[in-house]
């Protein structure tokens, strides 16, 4: 009996070990940290970026930002103000922020990453 008990008390715990070792999700809490993205997904760093046309602008203030990360890996320039300088100073209603910053923030990361 004491072998039964000893080996229904071990197959319930194998499985149980082998859940906890697993890596989170990435869509649950603990997978929601910062990871940079491969290859040139320059998006990722203008996420906050409006996707909505302006009437009378050519662009996006998110394809104007994704263009500035390209200039600034390729090394066209290696200042986000630079790089930036073609994006909306002027605030949005309800958006933290201006295009300018929110691009100069995710160039600032952009060549955190790539020094890293």
């Amino acid at each position: 009996m004491k072998k039964i008990a000893m080996f229904a008390t071990l197959a319930l715990a194998v499985p149980a070990l082998a859940l906890a070792a697993k890596p989170p999700s990435p869509g649950s809490p603990a997978g929601n940290q910062y990871h940079k993205p491969a290859g040139h997904a320059y998006g990722f760093y203008c996420q906050s970026e409006s996707k909505t046309h302006v009437a009378g602008t050519p662009g996006t203030p998110f394809s104007k930002c994704v263009t500035a990360m390209a200039k600034l890996a390729s090394g066209a320039t290696s200042s986000p103000k630079t790089a930036c300088a073609s994006e909306s100073k002027k605030h949005v209603a309800g958006k933290p922020g201006t295009p300018f910053s929110l691009c100069v923030s995710g160039g600032a990361k952009l060549l955190q990453d790539k020094s890293s």
